[in-house]
Protein backbone atom coordinates (compact mmCIF):
# COMPACT_ATOMS: atom_id res chain seq x y z
CA UNK A 1 0.00 0.00 0.00
CA UNK A 2 1.80 3.19 -1.16
CA UNK A 3 2.23 6.15 1.17
CA UNK A 4 2.23 9.80 0.09
CA UNK A 5 3.62 12.24 2.66
CA UNK A 6 2.39 15.83 2.36
CA UNK A 7 4.80 18.21 4.09
CA UNK A 8 3.57 21.75 4.79
CA UNK A 9 6.35 24.23 3.88
CA UNK A 10 4.39 27.45 4.35
CA UNK A 11 5.57 30.44 6.40
CA UNK A 12 3.45 29.41 9.40
CA UNK A 13 5.68 26.36 9.84
CA UNK A 14 8.59 28.70 10.65
CA UNK A 15 6.97 29.89 13.88
CA UNK A 16 9.44 29.43 16.73
CA UNK A 17 9.06 26.88 19.50
CA UNK A 18 10.85 27.65 22.76
CA UNK A 19 12.64 24.69 24.29
CA UNK A 20 14.14 25.07 27.76
CA UNK A 21 17.89 24.77 27.94
CA UNK A 22 18.41 24.46 24.20
CA UNK A 23 18.44 26.45 21.02
CA UNK A 24 15.27 27.80 19.48
CA UNK A 25 13.40 25.39 17.18
CA UNK A 26 10.81 26.01 14.49
CA UNK A 27 7.71 23.89 13.99
CA UNK A 28 9.26 22.87 10.70
CA UNK A 29 12.21 21.36 12.59
CA UNK A 30 9.86 19.29 14.74
CA UNK A 31 8.04 18.05 11.63
CA UNK A 32 11.34 17.13 9.95
CA UNK A 33 12.40 15.22 13.09
CA UNK A 34 9.14 13.25 13.09
CA UNK A 35 9.30 12.42 9.38
CA UNK A 36 12.94 11.34 9.67
CA UNK A 37 11.88 8.96 12.42
CA UNK A 38 9.07 7.61 10.19
CA UNK A 39 11.33 7.13 7.15
CA UNK A 40 14.00 5.36 9.23
CA UNK A 41 11.38 2.98 10.61
CA UNK A 42 10.04 2.23 7.12
CA UNK A 43 13.57 1.68 5.76
CA UNK A 44 14.24 -0.87 8.51
CA UNK A 45 10.92 -2.65 9.11
CA UNK A 46 8.65 -1.68 6.20
CA UNK A 47 10.98 -1.87 3.22
CA UNK A 48 8.40 -2.93 0.66
CA UNK A 49 6.32 0.22 1.17
CA UNK A 50 6.30 2.64 -1.78
CA UNK A 51 6.72 6.20 -0.53
CA UNK A 52 6.38 9.63 -2.12
CA UNK A 53 7.25 12.96 -0.47
CA UNK A 54 5.35 16.05 -1.61
CA UNK A 55 6.29 19.51 -0.31
CA UNK A 56 3.59 22.16 -0.67
CA UNK A 57 2.56 25.70 0.07
CA UNK A 58 0.62 27.56 -2.63
CA UNK A 59 2.27 25.14 -5.11
CA UNK A 60 3.44 21.55 -4.66
CA UNK A 61 6.56 19.63 -5.64
CA UNK A 62 7.36 15.90 -5.72
CA UNK A 63 10.78 15.18 -4.19
CA UNK A 64 13.17 12.43 -5.32
CA UNK A 65 13.10 9.32 -3.15
CA UNK A 66 16.89 9.04 -2.83
CA UNK A 67 17.07 12.60 -1.53
CA UNK A 68 14.31 12.50 1.10
CA UNK A 69 16.60 13.13 4.08
CA UNK A 70 18.52 15.81 2.22
CA UNK A 71 15.27 17.45 1.07
CA UNK A 72 13.92 17.53 4.63
CA UNK A 73 17.13 18.95 6.11
CA UNK A 74 17.38 21.64 3.41
CA UNK A 75 13.66 22.42 3.26
CA UNK A 76 13.04 25.98 2.11
CA UNK A 77 10.32 28.30 3.35
CA UNK A 78 7.58 29.21 0.92
CA UNK A 79 4.38 31.28 0.99
CA UNK A 80 0.84 30.52 2.21
CA UNK A 81 -0.82 27.13 2.69
CA UNK A 82 -2.95 25.94 -0.24
CA UNK A 83 -4.12 22.45 0.70
CA UNK A 84 -6.58 22.02 -2.18
CA UNK A 85 -3.83 22.18 -4.83
CA UNK A 86 -1.67 19.77 -2.83
CA UNK A 87 -4.48 17.22 -2.56
CA UNK A 88 -5.05 17.45 -6.29
CA UNK A 89 -1.34 16.78 -6.74
CA UNK A 90 -1.59 13.68 -4.56
CA UNK A 91 -4.47 12.42 -6.68
CA UNK A 92 -2.47 12.93 -9.88
CA UNK A 93 0.66 11.25 -8.48
CA UNK A 94 -1.13 8.15 -7.20
CA UNK A 95 -3.15 7.62 -10.38
CA UNK A 96 -0.08 8.11 -12.56
CA UNK A 97 2.28 5.90 -10.54
CA UNK A 98 0.01 3.15 -9.14
CA UNK A 99 -3.43 3.55 -10.77
CA UNK A 100 -6.85 4.18 -9.29
CA UNK A 101 -7.33 0.58 -8.10
CA UNK A 102 -4.43 0.68 -5.62
CA UNK A 103 -5.31 1.74 -2.05
CA UNK A 104 -3.09 4.46 -0.65
CA UNK A 105 -2.21 6.10 2.67
CA UNK A 106 -1.80 9.88 2.87
CA UNK A 107 0.17 11.43 5.76
CA UNK A 108 -0.45 15.19 6.02
CA UNK A 109 2.07 17.04 8.21
CA UNK A 110 0.95 20.57 9.07
CA UNK A 111 0.78 23.02 11.95
CA UNK A 112 -2.98 23.53 11.77
CA UNK A 113 -2.73 27.00 10.20
CA UNK A 114 -4.76 26.20 7.11
CA UNK A 115 -4.07 29.34 5.11
CA UNK A 116 -6.10 32.39 4.13
CA UNK A 117 -7.92 33.45 0.99
CA UNK A 118 -8.48 31.42 -2.16
CA UNK A 119 -7.09 27.89 -2.00
CA UNK A 120 -7.09 27.67 1.79
CA UNK A 121 -9.01 24.88 3.46
CA UNK A 122 -11.52 27.29 5.04
CA UNK A 123 -12.21 28.91 1.67
CA UNK A 124 -12.57 25.53 -0.07
CA UNK A 125 -14.98 24.17 2.55
CA UNK A 126 -17.05 27.38 2.52
CA UNK A 127 -17.22 27.35 -1.29
CA UNK A 128 -18.33 23.71 -1.28
CA UNK A 129 -21.08 24.55 1.22
CA UNK A 130 -22.35 27.40 -0.97
CA UNK A 131 -22.11 25.70 -4.35
CA UNK A 132 -22.80 22.15 -3.23
CA UNK A 133 -21.59 19.45 -5.60
CA UNK A 134 -20.75 21.99 -8.32
CA UNK A 135 -17.52 22.78 -6.50
CA UNK A 136 -14.86 20.29 -7.63
CA UNK A 137 -12.80 19.36 -4.58
CA UNK A 138 -10.08 16.67 -4.80
CA UNK A 139 -11.69 14.66 -1.99
CA UNK A 140 -12.75 11.96 -1.91
CA UNK A 141 -9.91 10.58 -3.98
CA UNK A 142 -10.78 8.36 -6.97
CA UNK A 143 -8.96 5.54 -5.18
CA UNK A 144 -9.35 3.92 -1.78
CA UNK A 145 -7.35 5.84 0.81
CA UNK A 146 -6.64 6.48 4.48
CA UNK A 147 -5.60 9.92 5.66
CA UNK A 148 -3.50 10.56 8.75
CA UNK A 149 -3.17 14.23 9.76
CA UNK A 150 -0.11 14.99 11.90
CA UNK A 151 -0.53 18.37 13.60
CA UNK A 152 2.58 20.13 14.95
CA UNK A 153 0.31 21.70 17.56
CA UNK A 154 -1.61 20.60 20.61
CA UNK A 155 -5.37 20.08 20.73
CA UNK A 156 -5.99 23.27 22.78
CA UNK A 157 -4.30 25.43 20.14
CA UNK A 158 -6.32 23.85 17.31
CA UNK A 159 -9.59 24.25 19.22
CA UNK A 160 -8.91 27.92 19.86
CA UNK A 161 -8.52 28.67 16.14
CA UNK A 162 -11.36 26.37 14.98
CA UNK A 163 -8.76 24.47 12.92
CA UNK A 164 -9.81 21.16 14.47
CA UNK A 165 -13.33 21.45 13.02
CA UNK A 166 -11.92 22.08 9.54
CA UNK A 167 -9.52 19.15 9.83
CA UNK A 168 -12.35 16.87 10.94
CA UNK A 169 -14.37 17.95 7.89
CA UNK A 170 -11.32 17.24 5.72
CA UNK A 171 -11.02 13.76 7.22
CA UNK A 172 -14.74 13.11 6.65
CA UNK A 173 -14.44 14.18 2.99
CA UNK A 174 -11.57 11.73 2.49
CA UNK A 175 -13.87 8.87 3.50
CA UNK A 176 -13.48 8.91 7.27
CA UNK A 177 -10.74 6.27 7.33
CA UNK A 178 -7.78 7.65 9.21
CA UNK A 179 -7.09 9.80 12.25
CA UNK A 180 -5.99 13.24 13.42
CA UNK A 181 -2.90 13.18 15.65
CA UNK A 182 -1.99 16.08 17.92
CA UNK A 183 0.95 16.62 20.27
CA UNK A 184 0.42 15.98 23.95
CA UNK A 185 1.93 18.57 26.26
CA UNK A 186 4.48 21.18 25.18
CA UNK A 187 5.84 21.33 21.63
CA UNK A 188 9.16 19.53 21.89
CA UNK A 189 11.13 16.68 20.34
CA UNK A 190 9.80 14.17 22.86
CA UNK A 191 6.19 15.06 22.07
CA UNK A 192 6.68 14.81 18.31
CA UNK A 193 8.41 11.42 18.74
CA UNK A 194 5.45 10.16 20.76
CA UNK A 195 2.98 11.41 18.13
CA UNK A 196 4.78 9.78 15.20
CA UNK A 197 5.23 6.65 17.32
CA UNK A 198 1.44 6.36 17.55
CA UNK A 199 1.20 6.63 13.76
CA UNK A 200 3.81 3.90 13.32
CA UNK A 201 2.03 1.61 15.78
CA UNK A 202 -1.28 2.08 13.98
CA UNK A 203 -0.30 2.01 10.31
CA UNK A 204 3.29 0.86 9.84
CA UNK A 205 3.85 -2.02 12.24
CA UNK A 206 4.88 -5.22 10.40
CA UNK A 207 2.40 -8.09 10.65
CA UNK A 208 4.28 -11.16 11.88
CA UNK A 209 2.58 -14.55 12.04
CA UNK A 210 3.36 -18.24 12.32
CA UNK A 211 2.44 -20.37 9.31
CA UNK A 212 1.69 -23.97 10.32
CA UNK A 213 0.97 -27.18 8.44
CA UNK A 214 0.86 -30.18 10.72
CA UNK A 215 4.19 -30.38 12.57
CA UNK A 216 5.89 -27.90 10.22
CA UNK A 217 5.95 -24.19 11.02
CA UNK A 218 7.62 -20.99 9.87
CA UNK A 219 7.74 -17.38 11.04
CA UNK A 220 6.46 -15.14 8.25
CA UNK A 221 5.70 -11.51 7.56
CA UNK A 222 2.49 -10.65 5.70
CA UNK A 223 2.75 -7.47 3.63
CA UNK A 224 0.83 -5.26 3.48
CA UNK A 225 -0.65 -5.93 6.89
CA UNK A 226 -4.21 -7.37 6.65
CA UNK A 227 -6.91 -4.89 7.62
CA UNK A 228 -9.82 -5.82 9.91
CA UNK A 229 -13.08 -6.60 8.10
CA UNK A 230 -16.57 -5.53 9.18
CA UNK A 231 -19.42 -7.97 8.52
CA UNK A 232 -22.36 -6.01 7.14
CA UNK A 233 -25.00 -8.61 8.00
CA UNK A 234 -24.35 -8.37 11.73
CA UNK A 235 -26.50 -6.08 13.90
CA UNK A 236 -23.51 -4.81 15.88
CA UNK A 237 -20.57 -5.37 13.51
CA UNK A 238 -17.30 -6.17 15.23
CA UNK A 239 -14.05 -5.93 13.22
CA UNK A 240 -12.80 -9.40 12.30
CA UNK A 241 -9.00 -9.57 12.31
CA UNK A 242 -6.53 -12.08 10.94
CA UNK A 243 -4.92 -14.16 13.68
CA UNK A 244 -1.17 -14.47 14.10
CA UNK A 245 -1.53 -18.27 13.83
CA UNK A 246 -2.17 -19.22 10.18
CA UNK A 247 -3.13 -22.89 9.86
CA UNK A 248 -3.00 -24.67 6.47
CA UNK A 249 -6.05 -26.95 6.36
CA UNK A 250 -5.54 -28.57 2.96
CA UNK A 251 -4.43 -28.35 -0.66
CA UNK A 252 -6.48 -28.14 -3.84
CA UNK A 253 -5.87 -28.01 -7.59
CA UNK A 254 -5.54 -24.58 -9.18
CA UNK A 255 -8.20 -25.53 -11.73
CA UNK A 256 -10.68 -26.32 -8.95
CA UNK A 257 -10.12 -23.03 -7.09
CA UNK A 258 -10.36 -21.12 -10.43
CA UNK A 259 -10.25 -17.30 -10.01
CA UNK A 260 -12.13 -16.66 -6.78
CA UNK A 261 -13.26 -13.24 -5.53
CA UNK A 262 -10.88 -11.99 -2.83
CA UNK A 263 -10.77 -9.05 -0.41
CA UNK A 264 -7.03 -8.38 -0.66
CA UNK A 265 -3.72 -9.91 -1.73
CA UNK A 266 -0.56 -10.03 0.36
CA UNK A 267 3.05 -11.12 0.09
CA UNK A 268 4.16 -13.85 2.50
CA UNK A 269 7.85 -13.55 3.37
CA UNK A 270 9.92 -15.82 5.63
CA UNK A 271 11.63 -13.99 8.50
CA UNK A 272 14.36 -14.88 10.94
CA UNK A 273 13.26 -15.97 14.39
CA UNK A 274 15.12 -13.02 15.97
CA UNK A 275 12.72 -10.03 15.90
CA UNK A 276 14.78 -7.60 17.98
CA UNK A 277 15.23 -5.37 14.93
CA UNK A 278 11.58 -4.34 15.01
CA UNK A 279 12.21 -1.49 17.43
CA UNK A 280 11.38 1.98 16.14
CA UNK A 281 14.30 4.09 15.01
CA UNK A 282 16.93 1.33 14.56
CA UNK A 283 18.77 2.23 11.41
CA UNK A 284 22.47 2.62 12.22
CA UNK A 285 25.22 1.13 10.08
CA UNK A 286 26.15 -1.48 12.68
CA UNK A 287 22.53 -2.62 12.99
CA UNK A 288 22.23 -2.91 9.21
CA UNK A 289 25.43 -4.99 9.03
CA UNK A 290 24.23 -7.29 11.80
CA UNK A 291 20.86 -7.68 10.09
CA UNK A 292 22.54 -8.49 6.77
CA UNK A 293 24.65 -11.21 8.37
CA UNK A 294 21.58 -12.58 10.17
CA UNK A 295 19.69 -12.75 6.87
CA UNK A 296 22.59 -14.57 5.24
CA UNK A 297 22.60 -17.14 8.04
CA UNK A 298 18.81 -17.52 7.80
CA UNK A 299 19.10 -18.11 4.05
CA UNK A 300 21.30 -21.16 4.65
CA UNK A 301 18.94 -22.83 7.14
CA UNK A 302 15.89 -24.93 6.11
CA UNK A 303 12.60 -23.00 6.08
CA UNK A 304 9.08 -24.38 5.72
CA UNK A 305 7.87 -21.24 3.93
CA UNK A 306 10.45 -21.75 1.17
CA UNK A 307 9.55 -25.45 0.94
CA UNK A 308 5.84 -24.62 0.65
CA UNK A 309 6.44 -22.01 -2.05
CA UNK A 310 8.49 -24.39 -4.18
CA UNK A 311 5.99 -27.23 -3.75
CA UNK A 312 2.98 -25.14 -4.75
CA UNK A 313 4.87 -23.83 -7.78
CA UNK A 314 5.95 -27.26 -9.01
CA UNK A 315 2.70 -29.14 -8.26
CA UNK A 316 0.39 -26.38 -9.52
CA UNK A 317 -1.71 -26.40 -6.37
CA UNK A 318 -3.14 -23.95 -3.84
CA UNK A 319 -3.01 -24.21 -0.04
CA UNK A 320 -6.19 -23.33 1.86
CA UNK A 321 -5.32 -21.49 5.05
CA UNK A 322 -7.53 -20.64 8.03
CA UNK A 323 -7.15 -16.99 9.05
CA UNK A 324 -9.66 -16.94 11.92
CA UNK A 325 -12.80 -18.87 12.92
CA UNK A 326 -14.98 -19.15 9.78
CA UNK A 327 -12.49 -17.13 7.72
CA UNK A 328 -10.25 -18.65 5.06
CA UNK A 329 -7.77 -17.66 2.41
CA UNK A 330 -5.40 -19.30 -0.03
CA UNK A 331 -1.63 -19.47 -0.50
CA UNK A 332 -0.25 -19.76 -4.02
CA UNK A 333 2.82 -19.01 -6.11
CA UNK A 334 2.63 -15.99 -8.39
CA UNK A 335 5.34 -15.23 -10.94
CA UNK A 336 6.48 -11.64 -11.48
CA UNK A 337 8.68 -12.69 -14.38
CA UNK A 338 10.08 -15.85 -15.94
CA UNK A 339 12.69 -16.24 -13.20
CA UNK A 340 11.10 -14.67 -10.12
CA UNK A 341 8.01 -15.76 -8.21
CA UNK A 342 6.54 -14.95 -4.80
CA UNK A 343 4.40 -16.71 -2.24
CA UNK A 344 1.10 -14.83 -2.11
CA UNK A 345 -1.90 -15.00 0.20
CA UNK A 346 -5.40 -13.91 -0.83
CA UNK A 347 -8.17 -13.38 1.70
CA UNK A 348 -11.68 -14.66 0.98
CA UNK A 349 -14.84 -13.09 2.34
CA UNK A 350 -15.42 -14.16 5.97
CA UNK A 351 -17.88 -17.01 6.36
CA UNK A 352 -18.12 -20.80 6.08
CA UNK A 353 -19.04 -20.66 2.35
CA UNK A 354 -16.73 -18.10 0.67
CA UNK A 355 -16.61 -20.03 -2.63
CA UNK A 356 -19.98 -21.59 -3.49
CA UNK A 357 -18.55 -24.07 -6.01
CA UNK A 358 -16.38 -25.67 -3.30
CA UNK A 359 -19.18 -26.04 -0.78
CA UNK A 360 -18.57 -25.47 2.92
CA UNK A 361 -14.91 -25.34 3.83
CA UNK A 362 -15.49 -27.41 6.94
CA UNK A 363 -16.84 -30.27 4.80
CA UNK A 364 -13.76 -30.55 2.59
CA UNK A 365 -11.51 -33.49 3.38
CA UNK A 366 -8.66 -35.62 2.05
CA UNK A 367 -9.25 -37.60 -1.14
CA UNK A 368 -8.06 -40.72 0.70
CA UNK A 369 -11.04 -40.52 3.08
CA UNK A 370 -13.56 -40.70 0.23
CA UNK A 371 -15.26 -44.03 -0.55
CA UNK A 372 -14.31 -43.61 -4.19
CA UNK A 373 -11.86 -41.27 -5.89
CA UNK A 374 -13.86 -38.14 -6.78
CA UNK A 375 -11.35 -37.37 -9.53
CA UNK A 376 -11.90 -40.69 -11.26
CA UNK A 377 -9.44 -43.49 -11.89
CA UNK A 378 -7.34 -41.42 -14.32
CA UNK A 379 -7.76 -38.13 -12.39
CA UNK A 380 -9.37 -36.62 -15.49
CA UNK A 381 -12.58 -35.35 -13.88
CA UNK A 382 -13.15 -32.97 -10.99
CA UNK A 383 -15.78 -33.11 -8.22
CA UNK A 384 -16.12 -29.34 -8.46
CA UNK A 385 -18.18 -27.31 -8.85
CA UNK A 386 -20.48 -28.70 -6.18
CA UNK A 387 -23.98 -28.68 -7.63
CA UNK A 388 -26.57 -26.86 -5.46
CA UNK A 389 -29.58 -28.82 -4.27
CA UNK A 390 -32.03 -26.25 -5.59
CA UNK A 391 -31.82 -25.20 -9.21
CA UNK A 392 -31.22 -21.47 -9.41
CA UNK A 393 -33.43 -19.29 -11.56
CA UNK A 394 -30.43 -17.97 -13.47
CA UNK A 395 -28.85 -21.41 -14.07
CA UNK A 396 -29.24 -21.37 -17.83
CA UNK A 397 -27.31 -20.29 -20.88
CA UNK A 398 -27.47 -16.52 -21.20
CA UNK A 399 -25.73 -14.02 -23.43
CA UNK A 400 -23.05 -12.05 -21.62
CA UNK A 401 -20.88 -9.36 -23.21
CA UNK A 402 -17.87 -8.87 -20.98
CA UNK A 403 -15.77 -7.28 -23.71
CA UNK A 404 -16.66 -5.23 -26.76
CA UNK A 405 -15.25 -7.95 -28.99
CA UNK A 406 -17.98 -10.36 -27.84
CA UNK A 407 -20.75 -7.99 -28.86
CA UNK A 408 -19.02 -7.27 -32.16
CA UNK A 409 -18.80 -11.01 -32.90
CA UNK A 410 -22.56 -11.48 -32.32
CA UNK A 411 -23.44 -8.57 -34.62
CA UNK A 412 -21.11 -9.83 -37.34
CA UNK A 413 -22.69 -13.29 -37.09
CA UNK A 414 -26.13 -11.75 -37.78
CA UNK A 415 -24.79 -9.80 -40.77
CA UNK A 416 -23.12 -12.91 -42.25
CA UNK A 417 -26.42 -14.81 -42.09
CA UNK A 418 -28.26 -11.78 -43.50
CA UNK A 419 -26.10 -11.87 -46.63
CA UNK A 420 -27.05 -15.53 -47.16
CA UNK A 421 -30.82 -15.09 -47.05
CA UNK A 422 -33.12 -16.87 -47.70
CA UNK A 423 -30.98 -20.04 -47.24
CA UNK A 424 -30.01 -19.01 -43.68
CA UNK A 425 -33.40 -17.66 -42.64
CA UNK A 426 -33.80 -19.82 -39.53
CA UNK A 427 -30.22 -19.24 -38.35
CA UNK A 428 -30.59 -15.51 -39.02
CA UNK A 429 -33.70 -15.16 -36.87
CA UNK A 430 -32.26 -17.42 -34.14
CA UNK A 431 -29.18 -15.20 -33.73
CA UNK A 432 -31.29 -12.05 -34.07
CA UNK A 433 -33.67 -13.12 -31.28
CA UNK A 434 -30.76 -14.08 -29.03
CA UNK A 435 -29.23 -10.61 -29.39
CA UNK A 436 -32.64 -8.96 -29.02
CA UNK A 437 -33.40 -10.78 -25.75
CA UNK A 438 -30.00 -9.84 -24.26
CA UNK A 439 -30.37 -6.18 -25.31
CA UNK A 440 -33.82 -6.01 -23.70
CA UNK A 441 -32.48 -7.56 -20.49
CA UNK A 442 -29.70 -4.99 -20.27
CA UNK A 443 -31.89 -2.07 -21.40
CA UNK A 444 -29.55 -1.65 -24.35
CA UNK A 445 -32.05 0.15 -26.59
CA UNK A 446 -29.32 1.79 -28.67
CA UNK A 447 -28.05 -1.63 -29.74
CA UNK A 448 -31.45 -2.55 -31.19
CA UNK A 449 -31.57 0.72 -33.12
CA UNK A 450 -28.02 0.25 -34.36
CA UNK A 451 -28.59 -3.30 -35.59
CA UNK A 452 -31.83 -2.19 -37.28
CA UNK A 453 -29.90 0.48 -39.18
CA UNK A 454 -27.28 -2.08 -40.19
CA UNK A 455 -29.98 -4.38 -41.57
CA UNK A 456 -31.53 -1.52 -43.54
CA UNK A 457 -28.10 -0.73 -44.96
CA UNK A 458 -27.61 -4.38 -45.94
CA UNK A 459 -30.97 -4.25 -47.67
CA UNK A 460 -29.84 -1.32 -49.84
CA UNK A 461 -26.57 -3.07 -50.68
CA UNK A 462 -28.19 -6.26 -51.96
CA UNK A 463 -26.98 -7.15 -55.47
CA UNK A 464 -29.39 -7.46 -58.38
CA UNK A 465 -28.94 -11.22 -58.34
CA UNK A 466 -30.17 -11.49 -54.74
CA UNK A 467 -33.37 -13.39 -54.02
CA UNK A 468 -36.40 -11.04 -53.66
CA UNK A 469 -37.26 -12.61 -50.31
CA UNK A 470 -33.98 -11.33 -48.77
CA UNK A 471 -35.06 -7.69 -49.01
CA UNK A 472 -38.44 -8.44 -47.41
CA UNK A 473 -36.87 -10.36 -44.52
CA UNK A 474 -34.25 -7.67 -43.81
CA UNK A 475 -36.84 -4.87 -43.85
CA UNK A 476 -39.16 -6.91 -41.63
CA UNK A 477 -36.41 -7.67 -39.09
CA UNK A 478 -35.25 -4.03 -38.99
CA UNK A 479 -38.81 -2.81 -38.40
CA UNK A 480 -39.34 -5.28 -35.54
CA UNK A 481 -36.08 -4.21 -33.86
CA UNK A 482 -37.10 -0.56 -34.05
CA UNK A 483 -40.45 -1.35 -32.46
CA UNK A 484 -38.71 -3.25 -29.65
CA UNK A 485 -36.31 -0.34 -29.04
CA UNK A 486 -39.25 1.91 -28.16
CA UNK A 487 -39.87 -0.09 -24.99
CA UNK A 488 -43.49 -0.85 -25.91
CA UNK A 489 -44.57 -3.90 -23.90
CA UNK A 490 -46.26 -5.35 -26.98
CA UNK A 491 -42.98 -5.60 -28.89
CA UNK A 492 -40.37 -5.59 -26.08
CA UNK A 493 -41.60 -8.66 -24.21
CA UNK A 494 -39.08 -11.48 -23.69
CA UNK A 495 -41.49 -14.14 -24.89
CA UNK A 496 -42.15 -12.25 -28.13
CA UNK A 497 -39.72 -13.57 -30.74
CA UNK A 498 -39.31 -12.12 -34.21
CA UNK A 499 -40.57 -14.71 -36.72
CA UNK A 500 -39.78 -14.88 -40.46
CA UNK A 501 -42.06 -12.89 -42.71
CA UNK A 502 -44.33 -15.05 -44.88
CA UNK A 503 -43.99 -14.21 -48.57
CA UNK A 504 -45.36 -15.57 -51.84
CA UNK A 505 -41.94 -16.17 -53.32
CA UNK A 506 -41.06 -19.79 -53.91
CA UNK A 507 -37.86 -21.23 -52.51
CA UNK A 508 -37.46 -18.66 -49.70
CA UNK A 509 -40.94 -18.28 -48.23
CA UNK A 510 -40.72 -21.41 -46.15
CA UNK A 511 -37.55 -20.15 -44.52
CA UNK A 512 -35.99 -23.64 -44.65
CA UNK A 513 -32.39 -23.63 -43.46
CA UNK A 514 -30.37 -25.54 -46.01
CA UNK A 515 -27.08 -26.39 -44.35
Amino acid sequence: MPTVVLMDASLSMTRPVSLEGSEEFQRKNLAVHGLTMLFEHMATNYRLEFTALVVFSSLWELMLFALYNEALNNLEDYDKTCLEAALQGVSNIVQQEWGSTCPCQVVLVTDGALGIGRGSLRHSLATMKQRGEDKKFPLPFPFSSKMYIMCIANAEELQATDAMDNLEQLLALSGGDGQIFTMDGPLCLKSVQAMFGKLIDQAYTPFHAVLRCGNLASDVQVFPRPEPVLLDEEVDPIPKSVLTELEIVGFIEIGDIASPPVLSRHLVLPIAVNKEADEVGTGTTEDMEEETSANQMAGKSPNFCVLLHGSLKVEGMVALVQLAPDWYGMLYSQADSKKKSNLMMSLFDPGPLPLPWLGKMSQLGPVSDALENPYGEDDSKSPFPVQPKNKRSYAQNVTVWIKASGLQTDVQKILRNARKLPEKTQTFYKELNRLRKAALAFGFWELLKGVAELLERECTLLPDSAHPDAAFQLSHAAQQLKLASTGDSQYAAFEHNITPMLTDFSGGGSGADRM
